[in-house]
């Protein structure tokens, strides 16, 4: 099975705009966008303020903006997700970045609220170039605030000059602890995405990947087949997909299975 840009977005986008959104009046999406729209005018990048509740993203743009061929002008879209600058990324570059952030959002439902605020990610990506050619840029994913049922509502990107540029394999990508410079080990998130399912859960849907069908698993785990029926039902509700072969899908982008 093989995994493309589509996929991993279609599962990030269904991860974060599917939260359950409950309003907290006290806060005002003005203050963040104050704060983006000032970081930017002094650090000349680019930088995409995402509204999950609204599905909407800010986008401010420096001068660093002109290599996604954007204007200094602020604009206001109508997805959470900035499939504009997306297209101008390296295809392989852009399904990791997906998953990063993937892994990024299960490790941060899974720590304390007041927590969130320590981690980002960082990677180091490749953007074509007005002649075709690629050169490499420094990504940033950070939460920024979350609602207080633990739903995520504001991220913001930043897209930056990179002082290495030279080539590497994949875009060693990380998340961060920003206050001690530790960079999380990939087995801790790996984890994390992986506590969303119970172990049963987990052999069945790695099984499904093996392809073996429902009867074939029952066997395999001495179990009845409605049982099996029950789990993948249970599964399909957790990852919030449509059936089990999206699941798969998204396991394997997360890392949770292999095929």
């Amino acid at each position: 099975m093989s995994i493309t840009k589509s996929d991993v977005l279609q599962e990030l986008t269904a991860a974060l705009l599917d939260q359950n959104f409950v309003a907290d009046e006290q806060e005002s999406i003005k203050t963040y966008q104050e704060m983006v729209a000032s970081y930017v005018r002094i650090e000349q990048c680019v930088g995409v303020l995402s509204d999950f509740q609204a599905n909407c993203s800010y986008i401010y743009s420096g001068s660093f903006g002109q290599i996604f061929g954007l204007t200094t002008e602020n604009t206001v879209i109508d997805s959470a997700f900035e499939e504009d600058i997306f297209s101008k990324i390296h295809p392989d570059d852009i399904i990791e970045r997906h998953v990063l952030e993937l892994n990024y959002f299960q490790f941060q439902k899974s720590i304390e609220q007041k927590e969130r605020s320590r981690y980002s990610t960082f990677s180091r990506i490749r953007v074509q170039n007005s002649d075709g050619s690629y050169s490499y840029i420094n990504h940033r994913t950070i939460y920024v605030k979350s609602l207080p049922n633990g739903s995520v509502w504001l991220a913001l990107c930043l897209y930056a000059a990179s002082t290495d540029l030279i080539p590497s394999k994949g875009i060693d990508g990380k998340i961060i602890d920003v206050q001690t410079g530790e960079v999380i080990a990939h087995e801790k998130y790996v984890n994390s995405a992986k506590n969303l399912l119970s172990q049963r859960e987990l052999e069945i849907l790695t099984l499904v990947a093996k392809g073996l069908g429902s009867k074939q698993i029952a066997e395999e785990l001495h179990i009845a087949v409605h049982t099996v029926y029950r789990h993948r039902q249970n599964i399909i509700n957790k990852m919030k997909v449509a059936n089990t072969a999206e699941a798969v899908k998204t396991a394997v982008v997360m890392g949770i299975v292999s095929l």
